[in-house]
């Protein structure tokens, strides 16, 4: 077993703290007595490991004492810098006799401050042990390598952002380290909902960054008392700084910015019978080629688009966006073969302002409208000849 990591005393690997057990004996009873004060066997809370797999236990409980002790008793948080209060961090306890075990599920992050919290009871007093992963002294070298959607002219109501990294980033700190300002440079007051589990992909470089819907929907007391966050006619920046840190602790190694312009609102859901498609021709691995009569979501429209045969057998291949994600491409893994197929689209996705096929993201509850969608899929033929 690796040794446990030494005091944290200016944010370095880790703290030992001791408290004799008759004073967590008087936290668990909440009184004054003298009772088993012979006993002082040292009770220690530490981190263990040097890394990101680094892990807590406490140690030195009286006997039996561990298998008895409630599944919170020790917790372990991610500080933030703003003060905020945010959930434990998700991870397994490991109980014995006289230890528990802490092991975080996702790796710590160099650079980022935590805290192991162990109690005995609830109303009992804390005993505390910071730690902080040193960053690495290596220069920085992620970057932002693309933000979604990639047009220049966005609608007034637009729902969401992707922001792709070229490598792991850390979590928790998203919405330090972003900014949307207006044409004259002033911050946009409120304009992202922030989360407390951000929406990050499994390998932690696609973030995804959602309007309040509360300033996009018609008819609620946000877009009421805040107004919208865009408005059509106007010039916007979202910027993301270099301080954010990837999950090796280092900061990015440069800013990056999206200028875009506001248009109209769009409150059309997406009708697929207006999309042209391109047939590929027989024996080859052409493209299938289809064309939206509006950029798209660029994520949904890669992950709910398909190509099937006739008798519904779907066909294996590789997708891509381009023409700012108003059009769609298909690579088939084989070469095509003569006959009949169809394109299936899931009526879940989505275009920029967040309509479905058949259904508008913002429905104005005063006017009604369809709120439901009739049919999960929507099929359309081709021909490969």
């Amino acid at each position: 077993m690796p040794a446990p990591a030494g005091p944290d005393r200016s944010g370095g690997a880790g703290v030992s703290l001791r408290l004799a057990w008759r004073t967590i004996l008087l936290g668990i009873l909440g009184c004054g007595a003298a009772a088993n004060a012979g006993h002082a066997a040292p009770i220690e809370i530490r981190w263990v490991g040097n890394g990101p797999s680094a892990w807590v236990e406490v140690v030195g409980l009286p006997p039996g004492l561990g298998r008895a002790l409630p599944p919170d008793a020790l917790l372990v948080f991610a500080e933030q810098e703003s003060g905020a209060k945010i959930p434990p961090m998700a991870g397994t306890m490991h109980r014995d006799e006289a230890r528990v075990r802490f092991e975080p599920r996702f790796p710590l992050v160099r650079g980022l401050r935590y805290r192991a919290e162990f109690r005995t009871a609830p109303d009992a007093t804390p005993l505390v042990a910071p730690f902080r992963l040193p960053a690495e002294a290596v220069a920085p070298s992620t970057v932002v390598t693309q933000i979604f959607p990639s047009a220049d002219t966005l609608p007034e109501n637009q729902l969401k952002f992707y922001v792709h990294f070229s490598a792991p980033m850390a979590r928790g700190v998203a919405y330090r380290h972003l900014r949307l300002r207006s044409g004259s440079g002033a911050e946009i007051e409120l304009p992202f909902l922030e989360l407390e589990e951000e929406l990050w992909d499994q390998p932690m470089t696609r973030l995804t960054l959602l309007i309040d819907p509360g300033r996009i929907k018609r008819g609620v007391k946000p877009l009421e008392d805040l107004g919208p966050v865009f408005e059509a006619g106007r010039e916007y920046t979202l910027e993301i700084a270099a301080e954010w840190r990837d999950a090796a602790g280092r900061p990015l190694r440069e800013r990056f910015e999206k200028k875009f312009r506001a248009g109209l609102a769009d409150r059309d859901p997406p009708d697929p019978r207006r999309w042209q498609i391109r047939a590929p021709v027989d024996a080859t691995r052409d493209a299938l080629v289809v064309d939206f009569d509006e950029p798209m979501d660029q994520a949904l429209a890669r992950r709910l688009i398909r190509v099937e045969t006739a008798s519904g057998q779907v066909v294996s291949g590789e997708t891509e966006l381009t023409n700012q994600e108003r059009r769609w491409r298909f690579f088939p893994a084989v070469p095509w073969s003569r006959g009949d197929y169809r394109l299936g689209v899931a009526a879940t996705i989505e275009d920029l302002a967040g309509n479905n096929i058949g259904k508008r993201f913002d429905v104005d509850l005063r006017e009604g409208g369809p709120r439901r969608l009739e049919e999960p899929v929507v099929r359309l033929a081709f021909t490969v000849q």
